[in-house]
């Protein structure tokens, strides 16, 4: 689906379908895997260590090392001394060649979302639920478990108060509990962008919506808390996906600007925190801020010593990698010294007021875990400092305004920043755009042009990001530096197959214009056949690429080569109505 702003085309918006439950015949478990891929318990055993004790529903397939992975993630590393309870995320790979059920069904909703929460089949989201008390009972003296919910929805906000709802409760009353969870989950309407969906979970009604690229970015339309007859009690969600930006920058709090560069060039970032909950919060954070451009690289949210990519990611002998880590043991500040830019994160603690104006600190003097909080980097930025974003949230904090207003201003800053950045890029893309007249029936559709770096730096100077933005700064030099970043290439090549995509439909819509069975009357038997045969991979072609193309002209077409048939002879009327529909 289109994946920026102003890249939807109105008229040939496809077909709504009756419903995406009509598309698929729903099987036990299939809304569930909609949502969750499993439900696991990860508890310690003094034997084993860290283990994964259940699994739901039982017939989930995760691999060894899949779950190893999710043993290690589930836990806070034992420095971070997280009693009592503790909730974060992780992300991990996922191991290949596993069918996925229910693939063109999600599919479906995926094309509706936002570039930015389109899931990558690649990786899983663990939400992590953490309980640590005190049990003289037990050997070690503690009872130390997790709860954790696999999914490849980057939904944060959802499953995190799902957990909040439903772990305490697991902890007091253990299987069957959660058995009846998952059925409730199994019960929900899929994941349909745009709609306001209720989801039952436990006598709670959980109300939200999820976005879709039309909505206006940095516009959240508001789930409105409708009073029930039912003694139903229901919570609205104000958001699925969004983390608390102001908490979690609160402790960089200068360098904002100096993060978002970072963040948009695909740098090699770690965030160093003392618990999970900080490190995830804030990677997402970050992840987050150049929305709606999608972070194209890895990211994780909480990375361990066990993680099966620790050697691949921490290694010296080739430049640190385009990934932003998460991570709590104080083992990585000397693992990870060589990394260009480090982010050191205290406790997050709400602000009774911004920390004091705080320097860029050198990298080579950050020799421990417990050196003081800030971003240490030698990166200038290209861009000067917005002085007004800094006193407006200062401002802020002196009035004691809530943090989720805070928050906003905060979005709505980094959203105006991203605009101002992308719309010159957009509109050059836009240009890359072969004129209608170009396209003819009769021949393949017409190429894009290239993307040339040197006419688009040449656009700058009349329709560059002065146009929308007053910071001034080294532009040129960021525009330079992101076209060689993985974030550039990923959006560079959703545009262009968005782009292709629209050409292959104008090349159909320009055939369903032309009067076919005249042409097939002028021409043997044989290009009548060829004929036939193209038109009607063209059809198959839209619906397996979802090409922006009216459901008119689809039936046109099918109608055209009805036609075309039926004034052919018998024998091949008969040969070419079996070959495909």
């Amino acid at each position: 689906g289109p994946g920026g702003a102003g890249a939807a085309v109105e008229d040939a918006a496809l077909p709504e379908p009756e419903s995406p439950e009509q598309c698929l015949s729903l099987l036990p478990w299939d809304r569930f895997s909609a949502w969750l891929h499993c439900v696991c318990v990860v508890g310690f055993d003094l034997e084993l260590g860290q283990a994964v004790e259940v699994i739901y529903p039982p017939h989930s397939k995760l691999t060894d090392k899949e779950k190893t992975n999710i043993c290690y993630l589930s836990f806070p590393d034992s420095n971070s001394g997280c009693l009592g309870d503790t909730q974060f995320c992780f992300r991990f790979r996922r191991s290949p060649g596993r069918k996925v059920s229910l693939c063109c069904f999600l599919d479906q909703l995926d094309r509706d979302l936002p570039v930015y929460l389109k899931k990558d089949s690649a990786y899983y989201y663990g939400y992590v639920y953490f309980r640590q008390v005190r049990d003289k009972s037990l050997k070690r003296g503690y009872f130390q478990k997790s709860l954790v919910l696999i999914s490849k929805l980057p939904y944060v906000h959802l499953f995190r108060t799902m957990l909040k709802q439903i772990a305490p409760e697991y902890f007091e009353k253990s299987e069957a509990f959660l058995e009846a969870v998952c059925s409730d989950v199994d019960r929900w309407p899929p994941p349909v962008p745009g709609k306001v969906l209720q989801l039952p979970m436990m006598g709670v009604i959980m109300k939200l919506r999820i976005p879709t690229y039309r909505d206006k970015p940095g516009t959240t339309p508001i789930v409105q808390n409708m009073h029930q007859a039912d003694a139903q009690i229901s919570m609205a969600l104000p958001t699925v996906h969004e983390v608390d930006l102001f908490r979690c920058f609160c402790p960089v709090f200068f360098h904002i600007q100096m993060l978002w560069e970072l963040v948009l060039l695909g740098e090699p970032l770690v965030v160093m925190a003392p618990s999970p909950s900080e490190s995830s919060e804030t990677v997402l954070a970050l992840v987050s801020c150049i929305s709606p451009l999608k972070y194209c690289s890895d990211f994780r949210p909480y990375f361990t010593i066990h993680d099966s990519e620790f050697k691949e990611y921490t290694t010296r002998t080739q430049a640190p990698p385009s990934v932003i880590l998460g991570v709590t043991n104080p083992f990585f500040a000397k693992t990870l010294q060589h990394w260009p830019h480090i982010i050191r994160i205290g406790d997050i603690k709400l602000p009774g007021e911004v920390p004091k104006q705080v320097k860029v600190k050198k990298l080579k003097n950050l020799k421990t875990l417990d050196s003081k909080p800030g971003v240490y980097t030698s990166y200038k930025p290209y861009l000067n400092k917005d002085e007004e974003i800094v006193k407006q949230l200062q401002k802020g904090v002196q009035q004691k305004r809530p943090t989720e207003a805070q928050s906003v201003i905060l979005r709505r800053y980094f959203l105006e920043l991203t605009e101002s950045f992308i719309i010159p890029l957009e509109r050059y893309v836009a240009s890359l755009m072969p004129l209608q007249k170009c396209i003819s029936p009769w021949k393949s559709p017409p190429q894009l042009r290239q993307f040339s770096q040197e006419d688009f730096m040449k656009t700058l100077e009349k329709a560059g990001p002065q146009l929308t933005s007053g910071l001034k700064g080294d532009w040129i030099g960021l525009y330079r530096h992101f076209l060689r970043s993985p974030n550039f290439d990923g959006w560079f090549r959703s545009r262009q197959k968005e782009m292709t995509q629209k050409l292959e439909a104008l090349h159909l819509e320009a055939l369903c214009n032309e009067n076919l069975v005249f042409w097939s009357q002028k021409h043997t038997e044989v290009e009548t056949v060829d004929l036939v045969l193209k038109l009607k991979n063209k059809l198959l072609q839209a619906g397996r690429e979802h090409l922006p193309v009216k459901t008119d002209t689809l039936k046109k077409l099918q109608t055209h080569i009805n036609d075309i048939i039926l004034a052919l002879p018998d024998d091949l009327q008969d040969i070419l109505l079996k070959t495909g529909t």
